[in-house]
């Protein structure tokens, strides 16, 4: 039996994606063969393709960040899961497939009464936000922030976890998307027209506690400038090369020695350690089920049909999240 999926040939644009057949295998030891229900695209799944970070594996491979799906069958000594067992992973590459094999030690249980296109995207983009907002800053009730991208994936889950924490929120947007915005109590600021740093010292003059940024590093200097005196700015953008990536690291610690009382920290998903994701993905599993967040789909899609969702994320128009379906789900 065989089973389909994206396949990134070589670096570049979309002409370098295929659908390819695979044979299908038994799951090693230790290892759980998945059926993929969800699987999201994110800004990574196009920034790995065109090369632009920095540790890539190299092509061939299969794009996809995380996934939601059904335990189809499980290799020796696999006790964590079992067969018909609904399931997701954070694995950084594989998830655009049919099928997707892997440890299952580090799979967690997913409530079968979430919708799985809501759900998956909580594997990476809201465990980001969640993080960050209550692990990294640990935020209180009326403390001041900026969201820079906020219109996307995971500006969507800052301003939706952000509104829950009782965050006073700026965010940064094109004109289109302010709605999303202020639907969240986040006061949009247009980065075409307006700049930022301009409204946040006329609306904050006393400054804000943090910078929320998801884009460059080239934002950093301007943060800085509209954070208070023990304001912290937390960086989760990657780098878009090693030589980008050794840049940023200068910047972290250069900006970190200035005497102005401001802090710079970068964040990525595995520096707090994997211990910490179940405990989190539970915790929004149940905030999703109770209605107090509700991921924005822009579009959900065939998960073959992988190149029309990159084609929409790259071309900056997308609010929110896509996500891919198995078709028993895409027709529903």
């Amino acid at each position: 039996m065989k089973y389909k999926s994206v396949l990134v040939t070589r670096r570049g644009g979309l002409e370098a994606v295929r659908i390819v057949e695979n044979e299908l295998h038994s799951p090693l030891a230790g290892e759980a063969r998945i059926r993929v229900l969800a699987t999201p695209v994110c800004q990574d799944d196009v920034a790995i393709r065109l090369g632009k970070r920095p540790f890539l594996k190299k092509p061939p491979f299969t794009p996809g960040y995380t996934c939601i799906g059904t335990v189809e069958a499980v290799g020796e000594n696999v006790t964590e899961v079992a067969v018909g067992d609904r399931v997701a992973a954070l694995t950084q590459y594989g998830c655009h497939a049919e099928i997707i094999y892997w440890d299952a030690a580090e799979l967690v249980h997913v409530p079968e009464t979430l919708d799985p296109a809501e759900a998956t995207t909580l594997i990476l983009n809201y465990l980001v936000a969640y993080q960050i907002l209550h692990r990294v800053a640990q935020v209180k009730p009326g403390d001041k922030a900026l969201i820079i991208g906020a219109s996307g994936g995971g500006g969507t889950a800052f301003l939706q976890l952000g509104q829950l924490a009782g965050l006073k929120m700026y965010g940064l947007a094109s004109a289109s998307k302010h709605a999303i915005l202020t639907g969240y109590g986040a006061a949009p600021i247009d980065y075409h027209r307006q700049d930022f740093v301009e409204v946040i010292r006329q609306t904050e003059p006393g400054g804000l506690d943090y910078v929320f940024n998801g884009m460059g590093e080239e934002y950093f200097e301007r943060s800085l400038s509209i954070l208070k005196r023990g304001g912290k700015l937390i960086h989760y953008g990657g780098p878009q090369s090693f030589t980008r990536f050794l840049l940023l690291v200068v910047k972290l610690i250069f900006y970190n020695l200035l005497p102005n009382g401001k802090t710079i920290i970068g964040y990525g998903t595995h520096r707090l350690g994997t211990d910490l994701f179940k405990e989190d993905w539970a915790r929004l599993f149940e905030l999703l089920a109770a209605g107090q967040i509700k991921p924005i789909i822009a579009k959900t899609l065939p998960i073959l049909d992988a190149v029309t969702a990159y084609e929409m994320l790259e071309s900056g128009s997308v609010t929110g999240n896509i996500v891919l379906l198995a078709p028993e789900l895409q027709q529903i």
